[in-house]
């Protein structure tokens, strides 16, 4: 593939286990040579659908099929104007669709997404699904949550568990489709190191994983292994939502490269439209030839003579003709410099080393602990008794396993009998379902 490759990722979505139907999507698109990576990078999406009937399964599906398109398309401006532009086009595209359909109407869908670039990581964000990026014993939050949850934390000035009591957490106040047009945030670009790790992920994920899980797991596990590991945990403790999960690791050549050379990014159109530019030069011709019409009729004897209160031959006369002369050399010269240097890009730049949005919003400590480690533990050993005897009988001995090396603080060592754990009560789940379950995987 080229420069650019060397990220490893993986991605799931799963059913649940109450929904009778999966309403999230998700995507990447991989740049096929270094060309494409130096213009548009790699693109991640999670998006989250809402909506009755298969409303939200159709939103949200919209979100993953086009949005990457529209990005790829408009990538040559610049990565983070064209995520904006992609998700501003698509969400019209949703509200179009709900419009003209009465069964659609009022669909949406939520819809993150992460590019890496050669100068970082950008996010373009609507709704409460989530980017996280894992450094170290770090897990920091880059997407801000567009819920009501949210908003009564940040500026009501409750805490986290007020804001929680106080309001549903599936409420959003942001999503695409529902209005004509939308609000996308923009964060980035963050600088990339070797090893960080980026999760996207919907609400079914964060709402019974927390932050702390989601950086232990995805720290400690490849891509692959961290995707069935989390999905897991959340069946596991009941998943009462659809829940969807990329995970993608840096590699070398992800590592953020940002050169004096490189130009300002462009983020808006230009502010002159080819008509104004055309236009232009004329307007400063026509200036131009009615200065020096004033100009010479100003020097004419009949003319002054009809001015009896200035008196001709006056100095007057002379000075307001040269003024009139110097309004049409100049802008003769405006109308030639127009014409020389061609249409002139106004519009808004991002400089190098400029950063958009406020993110990481949050940041919490995922360092290996007896007490994370346990927390998992205690959820596998709830729903042991509801398996078969045979699943039972392993699942019991992996946790004993799990449990001795936590207590030794063999953090590494125990994290493998507990996602084999977590992977037996999967397929278990899997089973279960029989044909009716609505999952995918992928990993590279």
């Amino acid at each position: 593939m080229g420069k650019g490759s060397s990220i490893e990722y993986s991605e799931l979505s799963d059913i649940g286990r109450r929904r009778s139907n999966n309403q999230d999507s998700k995507e990447v698109l991989p740049p096929s040579n270094s060309q494409q990576y130096r213009q548009r990078g790699w693109l991640f999406l999670v998006a989250d659908g809402m909506g009755a009937h298969a409303a939200g399964e159709m939103a949200s599906a919209m979100a993953a099929q086009r949005v990457p398109l529209v990005y790829e398309k408009h990538a040559s401006r610049s990565p983070p104007y064209s995520l904006r532009f992609a998700i501003e086009e698509v969400n019209r595209e949703i509200n179009t669709k709900g419009e003209n359909n009465p069964d659609f109407r009022g669909m949406g869908t939520t819809c993150t997404t992460l590019a890496i670039v050669p100068r970082g990581a950008i996010v373009g964000h609507v709704g409460d699904s989530r980017c996280y990026r894992i450094r170290g014993t770090k897990v920091e939050q880059i997407s801000r949550d567009h819920s009501l949850v949210w908003e009564l934390e940040s500026a009501g000035g409750m805490t986290r568990e007020q804001a929680n009591q106080s309001a549903p957490k599936n409420i959003i106040t942001r999503s695409m489709g529902p209005h004509p047009k939308v609000d996308v945030d923009l964060e980035g670009p963050l600088p990339v190191e070797l090893s960080d790790t980026f999760v996207l992920c919907s609400d079914g994920l964060s709402g019974q994983v927390s932050d702390e899980e989601i950086g232990l797991l995805a720290s400690l596990l490849t891509p692959k292994m961290a995707t069935r590991a989390l999905v897991g945990l959340t069946l596991v403790r009941g998943s009462p939502d659809n829940v969807t999960v990329i995970v993608a690791r840096a590699g070398v050549e992800q590592v953020t490269a940002v050169s004096s050379s490189d130009a300002p990014w462009p983020m808006s159109e230009p502010v002159k439209s080819d008509e104004t530019t055309k236009s232009a030069p004329w307007i400063a011709v026509g200036v131009s030839l009615v200065s020096l019409f004033f100009a010479l009729i100003l020097q004419s004897p009949s003319v002054q003579q009809n001015l009896p209160a200035i008196p001709a031959g006056s100095p007057f006369w002379t000075i307001a003709s040269l003024i009139m002369v110097a309004i049409s050399l100049g802008s003769g010269l405006v109308a030639s410099i127009s014409w020389s240097t061609g249409p002139v890009d106004n519009g808004r730049f991002l400089p190098v080393g400029g950063r958009l949005g406020k993110g990481p919003y949050r940041d919490y400590d995922c360092t290996p602990t007896s007490a994370l480690f346990n927390g998992i533990i205690s959820s596998v050993d709830e729903i042991v008794s509801g398996l078969d005897a045979n699943d039972q009988t392993q699942i019991a001995s992996l946790m004993d396993d799990a449990r001795k090396k936590v207590e030794n603080s063999a953090f590494q060592e125990a994290m493998m009998p507990l996602c084999d754990a977590l992977e037996i009560y999967y397929k278990a789940i899997e089973r279960s379902r029989g044909s009716e379950t609505t999952h995918g995987s992928s990993a590279n």
